[in-house]
């Protein structure tokens, strides 16, 4: 995950809190940089780039499970951009993904993000994910 910016609190525990969680699921590296122009030098060449876009595909649970598995079956991994207070665009992005309709601020979006792939591991582990 590439984000424009330090997280910082309240949201802070939060994202330590899912980075924890998602450890023993699945390898998720938060890349955090100063601004946009640092994104595009920072995404892997060969990464699968989402782009977190209001705009963007909208999915519930466990459709975005499915999402997830299909780029891991396909041998790739997934580089999810969150851009700054004012949003992103990208030269390049092979998908967009939306959390909602709603405008989140761009740390609690980060936070969501990290909870739904900690949700979607526990779905593709056949796991309880409701609690």
């Amino acid at each position: 995950m590439l984000a424009v910016g330090k997280v910082k609190p309240p949201y802070a525990d939060d994202v330590a809190h899912y980075e924890r969680l998602l450890r023993k699921q699945a390898r998720v590296d938060v890349i955090e940089v100063a601004d946009d122009d640092a994104i595009a030098r920072r995404i892997p060449e060969r990464a699968y780039v989402s782009l977190l876009d209001d705009r963007g595909e909208a999915y519930d649970s466990e459709a975005f499970a499915r999402w997830l598995e299909q780029r891991r079956q396909a041998g790739l991994d997934v580089c999810f951009v969150l851009g700054g207070a004012y949003g992103i665009e990208l030269e390049r992005s092979d998908h967009r993904l939306s959390l909602g309709p709603m405008t989140l601020p761009h740390q609690l979006a980060r936070v969501v993000l990290l909870e739904q792939l900690f949700r979607a591991h526990k779905i593709l582990a056949g796991e309880p994910y409701h609690h």
